[in-house]
């Protein structure tokens, strides 16, 4: 019934089995990928016939986690995965960012890769599990896919490099790096780091190409076995009408180009391709080759030639730089007067103002996903509104493109940001993209560190970030800092990376050709530190490190400690201590499982009310203090005096006066001020006494003490007085203890 194959190799310490046949076989392309104990299914189906008109390639990437892998039911009302979380989404554009450029060029049906997660360790994480299943699943489908890929994570601890992780390892690793690509070149980085040099991660990256060359073999070898016929396809040639396109509008398009101003450039070429399309499309039916998409596939062509040809052959740009000029930069801070932290970065026409504003634990992300949830105290949004590239479109509709250029910031400042014992607030930071040409995401970054430090928010040091391009056409190789988006879409690659002037926090690669080298690789790293380093002294002219303190519009937040077993008593039932306190003091307090107590507010006094009011509940008063208190209960054995916060105790009617005393009413009243001395716990209870006690001053009597240090000095009192007394003690005691049972019940 099943033609089972799979193959079966030792990879990173773990057994790694790819396997196709048994399920989803109705699918184009099909593979289970098994990583120790996290399995993966990739699918992929491509239609056969191609949609007219398309001028660019239908792919579809998506990666999707069932609870059931993990032995979790969903959360929420409908008990059912809902919409793709953050992570779904970053691991469906790090599977797609690898393979697009492998699909053979002018491949134009729509094609849809879908990974599933269906069975997770909670110890490998599925998204390289999930690169390797859909390398295999394309390279078995028999559509015109230049593959296999490979992929691998990278660790650094101690010096080492540690292929593929597990998630303990990779609490302790300075390094999390993603890697993908064939045997000869690399097409995809993703990573975060904790300031290393751009030698450890050129070598982590060449570490990790050098392992996961295994695995590729182990797909080659699969698909011998078991890979559909491959697909007739053959690139339409439209060589001659990329000549005539050429002939019509090359000086016209050439001179566009010389137009540094993004807008006129726009303007211009907009133009130009309106006049082509009205002089070539024909209105024949029966002439297919000079249809508007064919005109427009040409028109691109032709674009991209002059663009990239005029860089490599004067090393002018299209703004007129050279290769390795960043445009100019204005750093503005404390732009926006009512928020607790604001920048305004501006590098070229490129701009974005970053907000940052400073929560509580209240305001912390709950995180749901296969490991188990936990709170984020950090967050980065990042929004491209339509008017920052002078368009209209839609809005309040969060992209992939959003979600995974704010995920990069995010892993670029995390480095750098302060442990949560010394900066106990929740984070958030929204990047406004105002104006975009080229690296919205790095200007993100800029903006991030400056807004942040304007906060108080205190950084280990500020960071800053650049995006390479590439241009490369056979031998001739040109490497750019700080491109433009033309440079961008019409270029090789996309190499943006962050850092502070000690190393690297983050990088992200994206190839667009066949990959590549590591010597380009290197080149780019060596002047993307020269661009980094000088955005950092440009930003300093605005700020160079974090304020003194939060700013004034934040809430100010202050910490303690309370011992776990009191935690109980500060939140009391069902939460009732807890809101008395934030009701009367008018502060948010928040308390952990650890007895970490974080209390908010704007106001200093409320700060200070709750402060006391926790204190009071939490402190313990010391053996032989006197503390004033207030009678509030008389009982015939004795009075009970609120003297310590909320504590009461008991002074029995034996401890009230040296002298005898009938009536506890004939020494104190309700509502009376005494002075009493904490004695110590009776079973539990709270034992004072005013014994002695001047209530004036609030001293012990001194005459009183002598005389009992005299009596126990005198060694030849008569030992009938001695028991008599220990008798009479007792007999006190017990009375006492007698009375505190029959008020407790």
């Amino acid at each position: 019934m099943f033609d089972i194959q799979n193959e079966v190799l030792e990879w990173g310490g773990k057994k790694l089995t790819i396997e196709t046949g048994r399920v989803a076989r109705q699918a184009h392309g099909s593979v289970i990928a098994t990583y120790g104990g996290t399995s993966v299914l990739a699918t992929v189906v491509a239609d056969r016939e191609e949609k007219k008109g398309l001028d660019f390639f239908p792919l579809t990437v998506n990666y999707q986690e069932k609870a059931y892998a993990a032995g979790k039911i969903p959360g929420g009302f409908f008990k059912r995965e809902g919409r793709p979380s953050e992570k779904e989404t970053l691991v469906s554009r790090l599977i797609d960012r690898p393979i697009r450029p492998l699909f053979a060029d002018g491949f134009k049906c729509e094609t849809q890769v879908i990974a599933t997660v269906i069975s997770y360790d909670n110890e490998n994480d599925p998204d390289i599990v999930s690169l390797i299943a859909c390398s295999a699943a394309l390279t078995l489908s028999g559509v015109p896919f230049m593959g296999p890929i490979g992929a691998a994570r990278v660790g650094f601890k101690d010096g080492d490099f540690i292929l593929n992780p597990t998630k303990e390892e990779m609490e302790t690793s300075a390094l999390d790096l993603v890697v993908a690509g064939t045997k000869d070149a690399v097409l995809m980085v993703e990573s975060e780091a904790k300031e290393l040099s751009e030698e450890q991660m050129l070598g982590a990256v060449t570490f990790g190409q050098d392992n996961f060359s295994q695995v590729i073999d182990a797909i080659i070898s699969l698909a011998e076995k078991a890979a559909k016929e491959p697909r007739d396809f053959e690139k339409k040639d439209i060589s001659d009408i990329e000549n005539k396109v050429s002939s019509t509008i090359k000086d016209d398009l050439s001179e566009a180009y010389k137009e540094a101003d993004k807008q006129k450039r726009t303007e211009k070429i907009a133009e130009i391709k309106k006049n082509l399309i009205s002089e070539l499309v024909s209105d024949d039916d029966e002439d297919e080759d000079y249809n508007e998409s064919t005109i427009l596939s040409a028109f691109k062509t032709v674009e991209k030639n002059i663009v990239r040809n005029n860089i490599l052959d004067t090393g002018e740009r299209i703004d007129g730089r050279d290769l390795e000029t960043v445009r100019p930069i204005q750093s503005d801070v404390s732009v926006l007067p009512l928020t607790h932290g604001s920048a305004l970065f501006t590098r070229g026409e490129t701009q974005a103002l970053v907000v940052t504003t400073l929560g509580t634990g209240d305001d912390e992300k709950f995180v749901d996903g296969l490991d188990e949830t936990y709170k984020e105290r950090f967050m980065l949004h990042y929004n491209f509104p339509p008017y920052s590239v002078g368009e209209t479109g839609r809005t309040g509709f969060t992209g992939r493109r959003e979600i995974g250029h704010g995920k990069l910031a995010w892993r670029a400042l995390q480095a750098v940001m302060p442990e949560y014992d010394d900066f106990p607030y929740t984070i958030r930071l929204v990047s406004e993209i105002t104006e975009s040409n080229g690296s919205s995401s790095m200007a993100t970054v800029c903006g991030s560190s400056l807004s942040m430090m304007d906060a108080g928010i205190p950084l280990s040091k500020p960071v800053a970030g650049i995006a390479m391009g590439l241009i490369k056409e056979d031998d001739r190789v040109a490497v750019l800092s700080d491109i433009l988006g033309d440079e961008d879409h019409l270029g090789d690659m996309d190499f943006k990376v962050a850092g502070t002037n000690d190393g690297i926090t983050s990088l992200q690669m994206d190839i667009k050709i066949t990959g590549i080298t590591k010597d380009i690789m290197e080149t780019a790293l060596s002047q993307a530190k020269n661009g980094r380093i000088h955005i950092l002294k440009e930003m300093a002219n605005a700020l160079d490190k974090a304020r003194d303190t939060v700013n004034s519009n934040a809430p100010r937040i202050e910490t303690i400690n309370v011992p776990t077993d009191k935690i109980r008593e500060v939140i009391g039932a069902g939460g009732k201590v807890i809101r008395e306190i934030v009701e009367e003091s008018g502060a948010k307090v928040d308390i952990n499982d650890d007895g970490i107590v974080k209390i908010a507010s704007n106001n200093a006094e409320a700060i200070e009310k709750a402060l006391e009011m926790i204190n009071s509940i939490v402190a313990e008063p010391e053996v032989g203090i006197i503390y004033e208190g207030k009678v509030v209960k008389i009982m015939d054995f004795g009075a009970f005096v609120n003297f310590f916060g909320k504590k009461d105790g008991l002074v029995h009617i034996s401890q009230l006066s040296t002298e005898r005393v009938n009536k506890v009413t004939d020494v104190v009243s309700e509502g009376d001020i005494v002075k009493v001395k904490f004695v110590g716990f009776d079973r539990g209870k709270v034992k004072l006494s005013m014994k002695n006690i001047d209530q004036e001053t609030g001293e012990e009597s001194v005459s009183e003490n002598k005389k009992e240090n005299k009596k126990e000095n005198k060694k030849e009192n008569k030992k009938e007085d001695k028991k008599e007394n220990k008798k009479e003690d007792k007999k006190e005691d017990k009375k006492e203890n007698s009375d505190i049972e029959k008020e407790d019940s």
